[in-house]
C-alpha cells in the first residue's frame, strides 16, 4: 500500500471493505521485515506525518496515512503504554477511556508536581468484553489503537472496525508492547520513542516530545555507563496465582514492555532454555522448571499499585517458605524483585527503569532517583524551554 494514501477523519476506512481490507492488511510492502530494535531515543524515524493550515495528517502502520480536519483532542486508547505517551504529551485532558483502569500506571503520577489523571472518571473500554456502543458513547476524535489488535485480541471483526472509523474517529495506532503476536508479522513495529514521536504529529506536541527523547538519553547513557561488567540472567514472571504456585513465562525480548531490561543489559534466562513466551501460546511453569533454569534473579511482574509490603508478604515470603522456590539462586541471594507493569509509556518506563535498576544492581544504584521528578513535570505541563 502506497505511503501516501490519504483517509479523511471521519470517513476513514469507510469507501467500501475491500478498500478498508488493503487499508489494514495490504501494508505489508513497505515494512519489508522492518522490524524497529533500536530504543534509542534520538535514532527515532524520519518525520511521520505532516501538519498545514489546510490539514493536519499523520502516518503509521498497519493503517497508514490519516487526515485530520483539525487537530484531535479527545481521543481514547486501550492499553497503558498509549495512555502514558499521551499524557506524557501534554493530553491528559483529552484522554476519555482505557481498557482495564487497573492496569494503567497512573499511580506514578503522584510523585509528579501538578501531574494527574483520574482514572474513576475514564470509561472502562473492557468488561466481560468490549463492545462498540461504549466507543459510540465516547465519541473520540481519535482511537490510539492498532486496528489489528482489536480484531485478532479484542475479538472484533473487520467490519466492527470500518464502522467505528467511519462513524466516530479513525484508528491511528501500532501494537509495539510485545512483538511475539504472529499477526504482526507482516508490517512494521516501532520502538517507544519512534511511537511518542507519531503520537507528537497526531496531537501537534513536537517540542514535548524532542524536550522527553533528549531527557531520556541523557538518563539512558548516565545508567549505562554506570552498569557492571558481570550482569545477571533473569527470568520475567507473572503469578499463576497468589501466592504463587507457577508462573506465567514472559520473555525479555522485544518490545516495550521490556525496555527497562534491555536497557539494564541482562540476560534472558528463560529465552537461553527455551521457554515459549505465555503471550505466543506458553503454559505456566512451576518452581521444578525454574530450579532446572535456576535464573540469577527473578522478576516478578504485576499489575495495578504494588506497595512493597505487598510483594514482601505475598511473593517473596512464600518463595523463601516453599520447599522447592527456597532452593532458587535468586530466592537465597534476595534477588526476587518486584517487575512493574506490562505497558509502559516514556513517564512509566522512567520509574520502572529506576525501579528495575535499584534491584539488579543496589551496589550501584540503591535508594538513589535517577531521574528528577519536577523536570519530567515540567516537560507535562509544559514549563520547559522549548
Amino acid at each position: 500500500m502506497d505511503q501516501t494514501d490519504i483517509v479523511s477523519r471521519r470517513t476513514l476506512l469507510g469507501t467500501g471493505a475491500a478498500t478498508a481490507a488493503g487499508l489494514l492488511a495490504g501494508c505489508s510492502g513497505r515494512s519489508s521485515g522492518g522490524t524497529q530494535t533500536d530504543e534509542s531515543a534520538t535514532d527515532a524515524a524520519e518525520p511521520t506525518a505532516t501538519a498545514t493550515p489546510e490539514q493536519h495528517s499523520v502516518t503509521m502502520a498497519p493503517v497508514g496515512t490519516v487526515e485530520f480536519d483539525e487537530v484531535p483532542e479527545r481521543w481514547v486508547p486501550f492499553t497503558g503504554d498509549y495512555a502514558d505517551m499521551g499524557v506524557a504529551l501534554g493530553q491528559a485532558d483529552g484522554l476519555a477511556g482505557i481498557g482495564v483502569p487497573a492496569r494503567y500506571g497512573s499511580h506514578l503520577y503522584e510523585e509528579l508536581p501538578g501531574v494527574s489523571v483520574d482514572t474513576d472518571a475514564m470509561t472502562a473500554l473492557y468488561s466481560e468484553g468490549t463492545d462498540k456502543e461504549t466507543f459510540y458513547s465516547i465519541d473520540a476524535d481519535v482511537h490510539v489503537i492498532d486496528p489489528n489488535f482489536a480484531i485478532n485480541r479484542l475479538g472484533w471483526s473487520q467490519g466492527d472496525v470500518d464502522e467505528l472509523a467511519d462513524n466516530v474517529g479513525p484508528f491511528v495506532g501500532n501494537t509495539g508492547f510485545t512483538h511475539v503476536y504472529d499477526w504482526h508479522d507482516d508490517y512494521r513495529y516501532y520502538s517507544m520513542y519512534e511511537t511518542l514521536e507519531v503520537l507528537a504529529e497526531l496531537f501537534d506536541e513536537r517540542a514535548r516530545y524532542e524536550a522527553f527523547a533528549a531527557y531520556h538519553d541523557e538518563i539512558l547513557a548516565d545508567v549505562e555507563s554506570r552498569l557492571p561488567e558481570a550482569r545477571p540472567d533473569i527470568a520475567l514472571l507473572y503469578p499463576a496465582g497468589v501466592p504463587p504456585e507457577g508462573f506465567y513465562p514472559y520473555l525479555v525480548g522485544e518490545g516495550t514492555t521490556s525496555k527497562q531490561w534491555r536497557d539494564l543489559g541482562v540476560g534472558d534466562a528463560l529465552a537461553a532454555d527455551g521457554i515459549t513466551d505465555a503471550q505466543a501460546g506458553g503454559g505456566t511453569i512451576d518452581f521444578e522448571t525454574l530450579l532446572d533454569i535456576d535464573p540469577d534473579a527473578l522478576a516478578i511482574r504485576l499489575q495495578g499499585e504494588v506497595s512493597e509490603t505487598y510483594f514482601d508478604e505475598e511473593i517473596r515470603t512464600p518463595l523463601e517458605e516453599h520447599d522447592v522456590a527456597s532452593d532458587l539462586t535468586a530466592v537465597q541471594n534476595d534477588r526476587v524483585i518486584y517487575a512493574g507493569l506490562t505497558y509502559q509509556g516514556p513517564i512509566i518506563h522512567l520509574f520502572q527503569l529506576e525501579a528495575a535498576a535499584q534491584g539488579l544492581y543496589p551496589e550501584e544504584f540503591g535508594g538513589e532517583q535517577l531521574f528528577d521528578r519536577e523536570r519530567v513535570a515540567d516537560i507535562v505541563t509544559g514549563e520547559f524551554d522549548g
